[in-house]
C-alpha cells in the first residue's frame, strides 16, 4: 500500500520509550510530502508534493492504477528519445522493414527529429511544441515530406506509450494537425514526348524507357529484370524482383510492398526486348538478396552496364536519364541546375522515370482498362489510390455519367411534346 513520509520532520525514541517529532536536515527545504509506493516488479518510487493531500491522492492513484492495469512508471517519461531511438534495444534496431525503408528511417530520425527532440525527456515533449517544428518542417520540406517525418515521430512516440513510458503520445493531440499536400494532378506525357526521350537515350538504355511505358514498370524493376522473367510465349511479364541502392550498395529485393505481379507483354514491346537482346546479351549479375549482409543471389539480368554489372539509379539519373530529358527539350540544363534549399527540385521530379508508368496508366485508361486491373499491373496495394491517382484520366467520363443517368430515366419521362390528360 501506498504511504506518505514527512521530509521535514523524524520521529526519535528517547531512552525511556516515549518518542517526539525533531527537524531533519532538510526541514524547510524543498517539498516537504512524500508519496511512497512500490511499482510493478515490487520496487519503491516516490515523488514529494507541497501538500499532504496532494501526496496521498497521489499514492492512492497509483495504487488504483496497478489495480486497473493502467499503471505507468512515473519515471518512465525520464528516459531520453535516444535512449528509445538507438542502441542494440532501440526502436531502429528493432524495426522490421526492408533495408531501403530502414535508410530512409534513419534519415528523418538522424536529420530532422534526433536535432530537436532526440535528448528531451520524453514525458517532457508537449504538442505545442511540435506543432511549432512541423511549421518550421513545411518550410524547409515539401508538405508530403514533413508529413512522413512527423508520421516517423508519431510511431517513436507510440512506441513509448506502447512501453507504458508515458501515458500519451503528444502527436496525437488534436491541435497537432498533418501538413496538407497540395492536390496535384498527374499530367501524363504525350506520346511524341516519350518516343524523343527514348529516341535521346543512348541505345544500352534504350530499352529502359520502352519497358517503363509499355509495361509499367518501376525504375528499380526495370534494373532487376531478368531474362526468364519475361514469357515470350505466352505474353506476359513476372515482375519478381527490384535492384535496390541502400546504403551506397546495390543489392536485389522484392519489389515494392514484396508484391511480385505478372503484367501483359505487347508484341510490340516484346519485338524491341528481342532486338535489344540480340545487340547487348543479357549478363549474370550476383547480388545480396534484401540485406547488404545477405545471400547472393545471382540473375541473368536484360539491362546491365558497360562493366556488365547492375544499373545504379544514382548513375542513370544523373548521367543518362536527365541527358536525354535535355536533348528531347523537356527540361534545360538551367532547370536541372536550379536547387531549392532543403526540397528536391519539384519542377524536375515529374519528369523522372515514374512519368512512363504515368503514361502507361493513360493510355490504358483511355483503352477502358478497368482502374482494378490497372492496380494489378501497376503493383499499387490499394485500387483506390490508382483512382485517386488516375481518375482524372478516365476518357469521356462526364459523357458517361450524363448519359447513364438520361437512360435511366428515360422510360419514366414523358414523350416531348405531350401532357396527362386532367380529368373533368
Amino acid at each position: 500500500m501506498a504511504r506518505v513520509k514527512d521530509l521535514w520532520f523524524k520521529t526519535v525514541k528517547a531512552p525511556d520509550g516515549s518518542t517526539k517529532r525533531e527537524p531533519t536536515a532538510r526541514h524547510g527545504k524543498g517539498k516537504r510530502w512524500l508519496a511512497v509506493w512500490t511499482n510493478l516488479e515490487g520496487r519503491e518510487q516516490t515523488q514529494a508534493f507541497a501538500k499532504k493531500t496532494a501526496a496521498e491522492q497521489h499514492g492512492s492513484l497509483m495504487e488504483a492504477d496497478k489495480a486497473r492495469g493502467h499503471y505507468i512508471d512515473p519515471n518512465g517519461g525520464k528516459t531520453r528519445l535516444v535512449a528509445l531511438v538507438e542502441g542494440d534495444e532501440g526502436w531502429l534496431t528493432s524495426l522490421t522493414a526492408d533495408p531501403s525503408t530502414r535508410q530512409i528511417y534513419e534519415g528523418y530520425w538522424r536529420v530532422h527529429v534526433k536535432p530537436k527532440f532526440g535528448h528531451r525527456e520524453i514525458g517532457a515533449i508537449r504538442p505545442s511544441e511540435i506543432r511549432t517544428w512541423v511549421k518550421q518542417l513545411e518550410k524547409r520540406l515539401a508538405k508530403s515530406t514533413a508529413n512522413r517525418v512527423l508520421a516517423f515521430l508519431d510511431q517513436l512516440l507510440q512506441s513509448a506509450v506502447d512501453n507504458e513510458l508515458i501515458a500519451k503520445n503528444p502527436c496525437a493531440s488534436k491541435t497537432v494537425q498533418k501538413p496538407k499536400a497540395e492536390p496535384r494532378k498527374v499530367v501524363p506525357w504525350p506520346l511524341a514526348r516519350v518516343v524523343a526521350v527514348t529516341e535521346a537515350l543512348p541505345a544500352r538504355y534504350r530499352i529502359m524507357a520502352t519497358l517503363g511505358a509499355g509495361c509499367g514498370l518501376r525504375q528499380g524493376e526495370i534494373f532487376g529484370l531478368a531474362v526468364n522473367d519475361v514469357d515470350f510465349d505466352k505474353g506476359v511479364v513476372h515482375v519478381r524482383q527490384q535492384v535496390k541502392l541502400v546504403n551506397a550498395k546495390l543489392l536485389f529485393g522484392l519489389p515494392k510492398h514484396d508484391r511480385e505481379r505478372t503484367v501483359p507483354l505487347p508484341d510490340s514491346v516484346a519485338a524491341a526486348v528481342e532486338e535489344y537482346l540480340s545487340l547487348f546479351p543479357a549478363r549474370d549479375v550476383t547480388l545480396p538478396w534484401e540485406e547488404v549482409d545477405g545471400e547472393p543471389h545471382t540473375l541473368r539480368l536484360i539491362i546491365t552496364s558497360r562493366e556488365s554489372k547492375a544499373l545504379n539509379r544514382n548513375y542513370i539519373n544523373t548521367y543518362v536519364w536527365k541527358p536525354a530529358l535535355v536533348s528531347a527539350g523537356v527540361v534545360t540544363q538551367a532547370d536541372l541546375d536550379a536547387r531549392v534549399p532543403g526540397r528536391r527540385n519539384q519542377r524536375n521530379r515529374k519528369h523522372g522515370m515514374h512519368a512512363l508508368r504515368h503514361f502507361y496508366a493513360s493510355v490504358l485508361l483511355d483503352a477502358g482498362v478497368s482502374p482494378k486491373a490497372l492496380a494489378e499491373y501497376l503493383g499499387h496495394q490499394d485500387p483506390g489510390y490508382t483512382l485517386r491517382t488516375y481518375t482524372h484520366l478516365i476518357a469521356g467520363s462526364e459523357d458517361r455519367a450524363g448519359q447513364a443517368i438520361d437512360t435511366a430515366f428515360r422510360p419514366e419521362l414523358p414523350a416531348a411534346g405531350t401532357e396527362p390528360e386532367q380529368e373533368a
